[in-house]
C-alpha cells in the first residue's frame, strides 16, 4: 500500500482493509463518495462499475473522472503522479451497465454502496423502471453470487431519496416503505406500456396527422426534411405519452411522479433480493453543493434546486407554486457521502435492513419562504449580467401562488401565447415582426419555466411531511466533528449566500453563452462590440445565401429593378402592376414550394435577349444592389477572407443578377436561365439549389475539397435556409423570418440583425434622378 505524505488515517476504521463497490461513480454522489474514499480511507480497496461509451472505454472514463474538480485538492495534496499510482493500486474498473446485465463481479467484494440512478424526475416509464428496478435486481443478483463464490455476505448500501415516501404529510419514520404495491406487475406493465405506445404511433391516421404537421413546418427545406421531421414528431409523441403513463401512474398510486415511484418500488426489490444479506437504506433528501468537502460549494451541473435558483437571477422567475411555511429539505452533498460511509461501516444483520433519512427538515428545517429571501438577497448584491452584456439584472420580488392559483394563471397565459405565435408566424419577416418575437420568445420562455417548475416541483415546494432522522443522528456519533451528516451545523444564510448561489452562478459563468450581436444603439450609450475575430484557417468555409441575408430584397423584387431601370419613368406604372397583380400569387406559392415558386417566376424572362439582360445587370442593376446591401453583410464576408475562409455564394437568384457581388466571393452557386439562340426560355438550365439540395451540395462539396463543416459558418435569413444552418458548427440566422427565427432560439444558434439599407423608395427616387438626367 501506497504511503503518501499528509494522508489521514482517521475515518476508515469500520472499512479499513475492506473493498468496497460503487455504482453511479460519475454521478454527483458517486463522484464525492469515490473521492472521499481516495482521500480519506487509504486501507479501503474500491472497485467501480462504469458504463462504456462509443469509443471510450471504462478505463478512459476513471482517468476523465479523476481529473475532475472534485479531486483537486486531493491531487494537489497527493501530487499528480501519486494520485494516478494509488488510483492504479487501489481501484478496479468493471464495464457495466446495469440495465441490461452485469458480469461477473470480484469476489472479494465486503460493502456495495448502490448510487447509479435515472437522474429526471419525468422520464418515460419504463426507462425509470429499467433504471430504478431492473438495475437495482441485475445488481445484487450479481453481488449475491460474488458474495457465495468468495464465502461473504456483502453489506448493501442501497442509495435512494426521502421522497419515496410519496405524497404524505407528517412525520415519516425511518423504516420500510408501507405499501402492497406489487413491483413485478408494475414492471411488466411499463414494459408492455412501450410496446403499446410503439404500435399505436405507427397507425396510418397517426402518421398522417405528423405528416401534415411536418409539412406545414418543413415543406420549404424539403421533402427529405418533411420526413425526418414527421419521426421526430413521431418519437417525440411516443416519449410524451410514456412520460404521461409513468406520471399518472405515480400520482394514482400516491407518489408525485415517476421517479419517487420507481425508487419506491426499487426499494421493495431491493429488499426481497438482498433478502440474506446485510442491507442498508439511505434516503437523502435535496442534495445540494458541499458545505465542506472537498471544498465548500463544490457542486457538478445543476441540481433539484439550481435551475430555479438561476431563473430567478436571470429575471425569468417572478412566481412560483408553493406554500411559504413549507420545508425545502436540502442537505449539503458530503453530509450525505458521510452517512454513506457510516452505514456502510456499520452493517445491520441479514434479513433486519436498517432505514437512514439523510435531511434537514427534522434537525434544522428551512422553509420555502426562508430559501426565497436568502436567494433574494444573494442576487441583491451579486446581481446576473444581462443577457447583452450591458447592465445586471435586477431581482424581481418572486410570488408565491398556491397550487389552483398557479394552474390558473398558467393556463391564461399559455392559451394566450399560443394565440400569439401562431399569428405572428402568419406576419411577413420585419424588424417589427422580430421585435413582436424577441418579446413574445421572453415571456415565452418565462411561461414554459413556470409550467415545467410547476410539474416538476409542485408536490416538492408544497411538502408537509419531516423525514425522522434519528438512525442517521446516531451514525453521525461515530464520525469525525468536521466530517459528520448532522444537519444542524449548517447556517442557511452563510450556506445560501456565501456558498451555494455563488458556486450556482459559477457554474452557470462556464457554460458557453450563444453569441448575440446587439443592434446598432440609436441613442447615445456603452460603446459598441469589437468586431468579430476570427481564426485563421483554410479548411473552414463561410456559406452566404443571396435574398434577405447579403442584399434587403428578393426575386421578385430583383426582377422589377431589372425592368425599372431599362425603362423611362414615365412607364413604370405599366411595368409594376401586371407584377404586383400576381404578387399574393408568388406569396401563396411560395409558401408552398420555394423551388415551384422560382420556376414560375422565371417564366417571365422567356424571350429576354441574354446579352441586354447581362448588360443591364452589369451597368445599371450592380449599383442598385450594392446600394441594397447590408454593410455589415459586406464587412463580414471580407473578414471570412482575411481569415483564409472561402467564402461561397448559394441562391436560387439568377446569376445574371448577382454577377456584381462575384468579387466577394470565392465560388458563386447560382440558378442559370436556359438559353437557347441567345434568348431566355423562360426555364433553368437546370434545377436550382434551393432549401436541402444546398445541403446535399455542400455536404459533397466540404467532402471533395477537404473542408470541415464543424469549424464553417453558414448564414441565412429564410426556414428554407435550415438545412444549410444545420450542416455547419456555426450557423448564423440573420435577419429571420418567423418559422427560422423561433428553430434558432431553440437550437440556440446566432441570431443578428443587420441594417443599414436606405429603403425601396430612396432607391427609386436615385433611379428617378439618374433618368430625369
Amino acid at each position: 500500500m501506497l504511503s503518501v505524505p499528509g494522508m489521514t488515517h482517521d475515518f476508515d476504521e469500520g472499512l479499513a482493509g475492506q473493498t468496497v463497490l460503487i455504482t453511479g461513480g460519475t454521478g454527483f454522489i458517486g463522484q464525492a463518495l469515490l473521492e472521499r474514499l481516495l482521500s480519506q480511507y487509504p486501507e479501503t480497496r474500491v472497485v467501480t462499475l462504469l458504463r462504456e461509451k462509443p469509443g471510450v472505454t471504462a478505463e478512459q472514463r476513471l482517468d476523465d473522472l479523476i481529473a475532475k474538480p472534485v479531486f483537486g485538492p486531493w491531487r494537489e495534496r497527493v501530487g499528480e503522479e501519486a494520485a494516478r499510482a494509488i488510483v492504479r493500486e487501489r481501484v478496479r474498473v468493471v464495464s457495466a451497465d446495469v440495465t441490461e446485465s452485469v458480469p461477473e463481479l470480484p469476489d472479494d467484494i465486503d460493502a456495495v454502496i448502490h448510487g447509479a440512478s435515472i437522474v429526471s424526475f419525468d422520464p418515460p416509464i419504463d426507462e425509470a423502471f429499467q433504471t430504478n428496478v431492473v438495475g437495482t435486481i441485475n445488481l445484487y443478483e450479481a453481488v449475491r453470487r460474488a458474495g457465495q463464490r468468495g464465502g461473504r455476505k456483502p453489506h448493501i448500501v442501497h442509495v435512494s431519496t426521502a421522497y419515496v415516501a410519496g405524497s404524505r404529510k407528517g412525520i415519516v419514520p425511518e423504516t420500510t416503505l408501507d405499501h402492497t404495491i406489487d413491483w413485478k406487475t408494475e414492471l411488466e406493465c411499463a414494459a408492455d406500456a412501450r410496446q403499446t405506445v410503439e404500435r399505436g404511433s405507427r397507425r396510418p391516421e397517426v402518421l398522417g396527422r405528423l405528416r401534415a404537421a411536418a409539412l406545414r413546418e418543413q415543406s420549404k427545406a424539403g421533402p427529405t426534411a418533411v420526413a425526418a421531421d414527421t419521426e421526430r414528431r413521431r418519437r417525440e409523441q411516443v416519449d410524451e405519452r410514456l412520460v404521461a403513463y409513468g406520471r399518472e401512474r405515480a400520482r394514482s398510486l400516491g407518489w408525485p411522479d415517476v421517479y419517487t415511484l420507481t425508487k419506491a418500488l426499487g426499494e421493495r426489490a431491493a429488499e426481497q433480493t438482498a433478502h440474506d444479506v446485510p442491507l442498508s437504506i439511505v434516503r437523502p433528501a435535496i442534495v445540494e453543493s458541499s458545505l465542506r468537502h472537498p471544498y465548500p460549494g463544490w457542486i457538478d451541473g445543476f441540481k433539484m434546486a439550481d435551475p430555479l435558483i438561476l431563473a430567478y437571477g436571470q429575471g425569468l422567475l417572478r412566481a412560483l407554486a408553493g406554500i411559504a411555511d413549507g420545508v425545502v429539505d436540502i442537505i449539503p452533498v458530503d453530509l450525505v457521502v458521510s452517512a454513506l460511509l457510516a452505514a456502510a461501516a456499520t452493517p445491520p444483520e441479514p434479513g433486519s435492513p436498517a432505514y437512514y433519512h439523510v435531511g434537514s427538515g427534522a434537525r434544522n428545517p428551512l422553509t420555502l419562504q426562508n430559501l426565497v429571501e436568502l436567494v433574494q438577497e444573494y442576487f441583491t448584491e451579486h446581481p446576473l449580467p444581462g443577457m447583452d452584456g450591458r447592465g445586471a439584472v435586477r431581482p424581481r420580488e418572486l410570488t408565491l401562488l398556491s397550487e389552483g392559483r398557479a394552474e390558473k394563471m398558467l393556463g391564461t397565459a399559455e392559451r394566450a401565447m399560443d394565440i400569439a405565435e401562431r399569428a405572428l408566424l402568419m406576419l411577413p419577416s420585419g424588424d417589427r415582426t422580430r421585435n413582436w418575437q424577441r418579446n413574445l420568445y421572453k415571456q415565452g420562455r418565462e411561461v414554459r419555466l413556470l409550467r415545467r417548475y410547476r410539474d416538476l416541483y409542485g408536490a416538492y415546494g408544497a411538502a408537509e411531511v419531516v423525514y425522522a432522522d434519528s438512525a442517521t443522528l446516531a451514525l453521525d456519533s461515530s464520525l469525525p466533528d468536521d466530517a459528520g451528516c448532522d444537519s444542524a451545523v449548517i447556517d442557511w444564510a452563510y450556506y445560501l449566500r456565501d456558498v451555494h448561489c455563488p458556486a450556482v452562478t459559477a457554474a452557470f459563468h462556464a457554460v458557453p453563452q450563444p453569441i448575440r450581436e446587439p443592434r446598432p444603439a440609436l441613442t447615445a450609450g456603452p460603446p459598441p462590440r469589437p468586431p468579430v475575430v476570427f481564426e485563421e484557417r483554410s479548411d473552414v468555409v463561410a456559406v452566404f445565401d443571396f435574398d434577405g441575408t447579403i442584399v434587403a430584397s428578393d426575386v421578385v423584387e430583383a426582377h422589377l429593378w431589372a425592368r425599372l431601370l431599362d425603362a423611362p419613368m414615365k412607364s413604370w406604372p405599366g411595368t409594376l402592376m401586371p407584377v404586383l397583380r400576381k404578387v399574393p400569387h408568388y406569396l401563396r406559392t411560395e409558401h408552398r414550394d420555394r423551388g415551384e415558386f422560382l420556376r414560375e417566376f422565371v417564366r417571365r424572362y422567356e424571350g429576354a435577349d441574354e446579352e441586354q439582360l447581362r448588360a443591364l445587370a452589369r451597368d445599371r442593376l450592380s449599383h442598385v444592389l450594392l446600394r441594397r446591401a447590408w454593410p455589415q453583410a459586406i464587412r463580414r464576408i471580407r473578414r471570412h477572407r482575411e481569415a483564409g475562409h472561402r467564402t461561397i455564394l448559394l441562391t436560387g437568384t439568377m446569376d445574371v443578377f448577382v454577377e456584381p457581388l462575384r468579387t466577394l466571393f470565392d465560388d458563386i452557386l447560382a440558378a442559370r436561365l436556359r438559353v437557347v439562340d441567345g434568348r431566355c426560355t423562360g426555364h433553368f438550365d437546370q434545377p436550382p439549389l434551393i432549401g436541402e439540395a444546398r445541403a446535399a451540395w455542400l455536404r459533397a462539396w466540404a467532402h471533395d475539397e477537404g473542408i470541415d463543416l464543424a469549424g464553417s459558418w453558414a448564414y441565412g435569413d429564410h426556414y428554407s435556409d435550415r438545412p444549410v444552418l444545420e450542416q455547419v458548427g456555426h450557423p448564423v440566422a440573420v435577419n429571420p423570418d418567423a418559422r427560422l427565427y423561433r428553430h434558432a432560439k431553440r437550437q440556440r444558434w446566432t441570431i443578428t440583425d443587420w441594417h443599414g439599407d436606405h429603403g425601396a423608395v430612396t432607391t427609386l427616387l436615385d433611379a428617378a434622378l439618374e433618368d430625369a438626367r
